[in-house]
């Protein structure tokens, strides 16, 4: 099996971005959403983890100063367990580096211990709980942050 390949997210993604957002997310993110964060919002930038052709996973980061944060990451669900979602936050993590962020921070649904393994491996610690974030069920949100390390 070939390895995924990872690039900057256009608008042409969208179709096949919204099927994993679908399928990812009990409140997914609109076209119109998407469509705005490529177009309209200097501090977005989006990467698509494509294999064989198909879209199976995106992430978003939001880079504001010395400080980036993750607004989604998904990855279809017939390929999660194959380490794609650490790949494509490790290369997300290394494009914050290169764009002079010095820490980077998410949120993630309390109940969802999947995710929050895969944070702490990759240094993310807790740092604080968003109360009812969110809106499909008023989960709180468990805010995580991570400093970004140059090598030295």
């Amino acid at each position: 099996m070939t390895e995924p390949s990872i690039r900057f997210m256009t608008v042409d993604d969208l179709d096949q971005v919204l099927i994993v957002e679908k399928d990812a997310f009990t409140v997914p993110w609109s076209r119109t959403a998407f469509y705005n964060e490529l177009t309209s919002n200097q501090f977005a930038h989006y990467v698509v983890m494509e294999l064989e052709g198909e879209i199976i996973g995106y992430c978003g980061v939001w880079l504001v100063m010395d400080e980036a944060h993750i607004t989604n990451i998904a990855i279809l669900s017939q390929y999660r367990g194959n380490k794609y979602g650490e790949t494509l936050l490790l290369y997300v993590m290394e494009l914050a580096k290169m764009y002079g962020a010095l820490k980077i921070t998410l949120e993630v649904r309390v109940s969802n211990q999947a995710a929050k393994g895969l944070y702490e491996k990759l240094g993310f610690m807790p740092g604080g709980i968003r109360k009812n974030y969110y809106t499909d069920n008023l989960e709180d949100a468990l805010v995580m942050w991570a400093v970004l390390k140059n090598e030295e």
